[in-house]
């Protein structure tokens, strides 16, 4: 059953169509982030019958005069620093499959119909796909420096202009970002992104142990692009293991790059990965690999 929304926020209103009773309030606020921008960590619900809390079900949110009432609050000056990898936890650990649930099915399903991909270069025919994490996969965000070519990850031009031998290249972060601009990534002569995402196209997920989190359902992509990319022939690289929570097999956990100033001179991780590209892109079918044996599987290929 559908649920409208209507939100009042610097004397206009804002209506919010596309949620259902399984969404959930964080789902709410990520429709409000795509309408304005403002961050759901930083945005305010004042009407809430539950004060707030992200984890409840839109079917048990009652709000007064069928509307929410929300403003603009600035973040808080202490933070914490990692929060994202402190929360992570090993899919593994998650003993129901959560992937072929009906309900999270209908969220990518919406997601397929309702979000609008800004394609920057067509898709190619017969390439692979990779899709690539941004905050700790290819840039340590939360360093401070004068530029932000001392906090991208080593290698990066190098990793892109290998992959893009084999592989249609998509960008996901959970908030796009225009530091890729500065990088030299969005028109760099040897490499072409195909698109990217931000977390418009993510969902929400129940997990016993966890609650409800955040994941990137590739089949929003999937659904999208049917005719170029599948399970089949993707592959996805995060620093957050529960992202891959929809699509588990097609997942790779990249160690997270931080403390660029003092990782830098040892991270190879990157040129590491590029090679493991290269070595499964001569398979038609990824769906047999177990992406956390990665190094193995390079090594292995390097030695014959």
């Amino acid at each position: 059953m559908s649920v409208s929304v209507i939100i009042k926020w610097g004397g206009q209103e804002y209506s919010i169509r596309t949620l259902s009773e399984e969404d959930t309030v964080l789902d709410l606020k990520q429709s409000i982030k795509s309408l304005t921008g403002v961050l759901p960590e930083r945005q305010k619900l004042l009407g809430l019958k539950v004060k707030g809390k992200t984890h409840l079900w839109m079917a048990d949110v009652k709000a007064n005069n069928s509307q929410i009432v929300w403003k603009y609050f600035p973040p808080l000056t202490l933070h914490t620093i990692n929060d994202d990898i402190v929360n992570d936890f090993d899919i593994e650990e998650e003993v129901i499959e959560v992937q072929n649930r009906e309900e999270n099915l209908a969220k990518i399903a919406r997601r397929v119909k309702d979000y609008k991909v800004e394609g920057m270069n067509p898709p190619r025919a017969g390439k692979s796909l990779l899709v690539l994490d941004v905050d700790y996969t290819l840039f340590d965000h939360k360093s401070c420096a004068e530029t932000g070519q001392e906090l991208m990850r080593p290698f990066l031009h190098e990793f892109l202009t290998s992959a893009y031998e084999d592989y249609d290249i998509v960008i996901w972060c959970k908030y796009q970002t225009a530091c890729f601009d500065e990088l030299g990534v969005t028109d760099n002569p040897n490499y072409k992104i195909t698109f990217m995402l931000d977390s418009a196209a993510m969902i929400t997920v129940h997990t016993p142990k966890r609650g409800v989190v955040e994941v990137k359902p590739l089949g929003v992509i999937w659904g999208k692009y049917s005719e170029f990319y599948s399970k089949r022939n993707t592959i996805m690289f995060d620093d957050i293991g529960r992202n891959f929570l929809m699509n588990p097999q097609n997942g790779l956990k990249i160690r997270p790059f931080m403390k660029a100033h003092l990782n830098r001179e040892k991270d190879k991780e990157l040129f590491k990965l590029s090679q493991y590209l290269k070595e499964i892109a001569k398979l038609e079918d990824f769906s047999g690999l177990n992406h956390k044996h990665w190094e193995r599987y390079r090594a292995k290929k390097q030695s014959q």
